[in-house]
């Protein structure tokens, strides 16, 4: 669509329509129009509409439009559903602990379909399992072939491909650009490039390693996460063999609508702590997520990892440390620490 095709839709609307007061404009897609953000500003300062602009390319939304309409518009980040909408999808409402006890089994059914399927809104109202598992492989092609190789003219599909699906199936695992390049045999540019470009369509988002050096935070790998748990399973079947790492991802995206600065740690002696969460400038919490912990080595490897990180971290204020995990709730107490034991159904449905 051209600039002047939109004007033309606009004026015929008016003019057929005649509406009262300013029309609403919704713009999908927004990016792909080129020059976009003059024809917004041209209408936001005229006051002639109320303007709504989406789009799936973050980089792209966030500089043409912040460097001609800045102060002029509001940024809204819509994700997948989280599991409390999808219950909600559903008609399944939980506000407080009877709720989800009442419902215990018929929630852990509906809990392990959005770990194998993931929220994407019309995925969750597909009740056919293969119709599901085509929306999203449609999903994944749409944003690889509309958002990055038309956008950026990209003549290398094979690579990205096998890029996204290596990254997709590498999901609550440190990776670098180093060993994506040796891993697909490509120049460390062009997979710092195609990396970049996953990233802005917010498919693949990353976790940097906390360090109060940001150059140790730049050079070390990162955590990868998906945007959808169903997106990773239904394009490497690897994802769906384990549940830990689906598990992961999910406290991952929950945590991205509860903070904004996150991060994975590693002691001095190796001991590594799936998230830390940095309010204000102050570390206050440590996440650990373990699908279980009937296995006593398991159990004392993850609280052995928060107490020791706890111990380099603290710096006057306690931190809040959390094992997150598909077993009853309860509580630890070791060297004077305690940690909170908190069942993942009650932390995604009774704590936010």
């Amino acid at each position: 669509m051209s600039l002047d095709l939109l004007e033309e839709i606009k004026q015929a609307y008016l003019y057929y329509m005649d509406p009262d007061g300013k029309p609403y404009i919704f713009l999908d897609e927004v990016q792909n129009i080129d020059g976009f953000e003059q024809w917004l500003l041209k209408e936001y300062e005229l006051q002639m509409s109320h303007l709504y602009a989406t789009g799936s390319n973050s980089k792209l939304l966030s500089k043409e439009i912040g460097s001609s309409l800045s102060g002029r518009y509001l940024d809204i980040q819509v994700s997948p559903l989280s599991f409390r909408e999808y219950l909600l999808f559903h008609h399944i409402e939980i506000n407080k602990p009877y709720d989800l006890i009442s419902r215990q089994l018929e929630i852990e059914r509906h809990f392990e379909h959005y770990m194998l399927y993931g929220g994407f809104p019309k995925v969750v109202l597909t009740e056919d399992i293969p119709l599901k598992e085509a929306e999203l492989k449609s999903y994944f092609d749409s944003i690889l072939l509309r958002d990055i190789v038309a956008r950026y003219k990209l003549d290398n599909f094979r690579i990205l491909e096998q890029l996204s699906i290596f990254l997709l199936s590498s999901i609550s695992n440190l990776t670098s650009i180093t060993k994506i390049k040796n891993r697909l045999g490509v120049s460390h540019d062009l997979a710092s490039r195609y990396m970049e470009y996953l990233e802005n369509t917010y498919m693949i988002q990353s976790v940097p390693l906390f360090d109060w050096s940001l150059q140790k935070q730049y050079v070390n790998p990162r955590k990868i996460y998906s945007i959808d748990t169903g997106l990773s399973k239904r394009v490497s079947f690897e994802v769906g063999k384990c549940i830990g790492d689906m598990l992961e991802n999910i406290v991952y995206l929950e945590l991205k609508r509860r903070y904004d600065a996150i991060y994975y740690f590693k002691t001095s002696q190796g001991y590594e702590v799936d998230f830390l969460i940095k309010e204000h400038e102050r570390i206050t919490s440590l996440v650990q997520v373990s699908q279980t912990l009937s296995d006593k080595k398991t159990k004392r490897r993850e609280l052995r990892a928060l107490v020791k990180a706890s111990k380099e971290l603290t710096q006057g204020n306690p931190i809040d440390l959390v094992l997150i995990t598909m077993d009853a709730s309860g509580e630890e107490t070791i060297d004077g620490l305690a940690i909170r034991i908190i069942n993942i159904l009650e932390w995604l449905l009774l704590m936010a």
